[in-house]
């Protein structure tokens, strides 16, 4: 029975101690019902039931508590969550897609001239190559 009310006011004293310090590190202005030294005062001289009432009735609402770790995971979120970054990755993605692709077509190209360059340029009807002007020899 000793062991039992033993642990029951570790139990209280880690409660009480808990809302004490949830408390004292809460922002006056989130805190509700009372103000912030009335709640240190309650949780004192009132261990269990004030640490309680704390919970019930003054802690900050929820949405309180999400508000600065919304702001500090949007800073410091992972890129891939931005909508910029990702915008600006496809851009960078398409961009590189066409140079790869421009240069794929230069290469044939390339290949086509040089096939057509080794073949042997056209001759018009005298043997001469096209476009290029007869030598007279005298």
């Amino acid at each position: 029975m000793v062991r039992n009310f033993i642990f029951l006011a570790l139990v209280a004293l880690a409660v009480t101690i808990y809302a004490l310090i949830e408390c004292a590190r809460t922002r006056p202005s989130d805190v509700r019902s009372l103000p912030k030294t009335g709640w240190i005062a309650a949780i004192i001289l009132l261990p269990l039931i004030g640490a309680g009432l704390w919970f019930w009735l003054g802690r900050p609402a929820a949405s309180t508590y999400e508000k600065p770790n919304q702001a500090r995971r949007q800073a410091t979120g992972a890129p891939d969550d931005d909508p910029d970054f990702l915008r600006n990755l496809e851009r960078q993605r398409r961009n590189q897609a066409r140079e790869d692709d421009l240069r794929r077509k230069e290469a044939e190209l390339e290949a086509r001239e040089r096939k057509i360059r080794e073949e042997g340029k056209p001759r018009d009807e005298g043997g001469n190559p096209t476009g290029e002007t007869p030598r007279h020899t005298k």
